[in-house]
């Protein structure tokens, strides 16, 4: 007789059984899961590098400060012109910095030539290379939110020099018409309430926020028929909020008008940075500074409380000295 061999059955899975892989659902679930952590983590390390870039650039405004004072101290206690004035013997033009003679160096070249870090890696005599050369010395004059602004004039760091010391010539075409607020005594000035410097649009700061337009990085201004529009440009000087209503200065002497003024840059998380006469630095909006801002993103010249108490060098809100202010 045969006896039939009984067929192997697969046992029933036991309670230690392993399973191969996963099931779609339990995969869907498991990126879901990964895609919320990501959403969460994303802007706090976002902000956290923000932070830390604003920090930085925070760093390197106090030195700049401690530059201003140095300067000070070594010229008799006169303040850092924004940028000397074009005399018509261009060999007037010419000025010591600490690695050679340069073009009109604009104050923070001056600053730095005080304190012993160059602006420059070659300073340049040539006319021609006045706005375009880029700030290539030390890294301390650059923002490292926006490290392209390197142009000598569409620069991402603006000067107070309208209070500070304005040595343009009351007319441009005139030198021997005067400086318009030159030279400054820094020890008249309340240091620990003075706006020194700050991160600076230039004088796309007069436009609404949607005509903005990039930075030029070689010192170029926009073109005519819709001037001054470029983020950063004229920007190594920053315009106080309320400019008078009529003979004031601007950023761009070419272009005094309102609609081209220049005023600070809220670009670390939403704020900018601002260093003081005494050495400190704060991180402002342009409303905490005396600012006033349209709705579409322009910033105003005047009225709507705007002020210059923090620019003034007196902690009283004047007015800057104009072009036909006197002696």
């Amino acid at each position: 007789m045969i006896i039939p061999t009984p067929t192997s059955r697969p046992s029933p899975p036991g309670p230690f059984s392993a399973r191969s892989g996963f099931t779609l659902i339990e995969l869907l679930v498991v990126i879901a899961i990964i895609g919320v952590l990501i959403g969460i983590l994303l802007p706090a390390l976002g902000g956290a590098r923000a932070s830390a870039v604003g920090l930085v650039c925070q760093s390197r405004m106090r030195q700049i400060a401690a530059g201003w004072q140095f300067y000070a101290h070594d010229n008799d206690d006169i303040s850092v012109p924004g940028q000397p004035g074009r005399y018509a013997d261009e060999s007037r033009n010419l000025y010591p910095l600490g690695n050679g003679l340069h073009y009109r160096p604009r104050w923070f070249a001056l600053i730095g030539a005080a304190a012993g870090f160059d602006a420059y890696s070659r300073p340049s005599t040539d006319r021609a290379d006045e706005h375009s050369l880029p700030v290539d010395g030390s890294e301390v004059f650059l923002c490292p939110s926006v490290p392209e602004w390197t142009s000598s004039r569409n620069y991402a760091f603006g000067y107070n020099h309208q209070f500070l010391g304005n040595t343009r010539f009351r007319d441009i075409n005139d030198d021997s018409s005067g400086f318009i607020h030159f030279p400054v005594r820094a020890s008249n000035i309340h240091a620990s309430r003075t706006v020194l410097a700050a991160d600076s649009m230039g004088t796309a700061a007069g436009k609404p926020a949607r005509l903005r337009e990039p930075n030029r990085a070689d010192g170029s201004r926009d073109d005519d028929a819709t001037p001054l529009h470029a983020m950063g440009g004229h920007g190594y000087i920053i315009d106080p909020p309320r400019l008078a209503e009529s003979d004031s200065d601007y950023a761009d002497p070419r272009f005094r008008s309102d609609a081209h003024r220049s005023a600070p840059h809220e670009r670390h998380v939403g704020k900018a940075n601002v260093s003081f006469c005494d050495g400190h630095v704060e991180r402002l909006g342009l409303v905490e500074m005396g600012y006033a801002i349209r709705s579409d993103g322009a910033v105003e010249a005047r009225g709507n409380g705007t002020t210059n108490r923090l620019f003034s060098g007196t902690m009283i809100d004047e007015t800057a000295p104009g072009l036909n202010a006197g002696p």
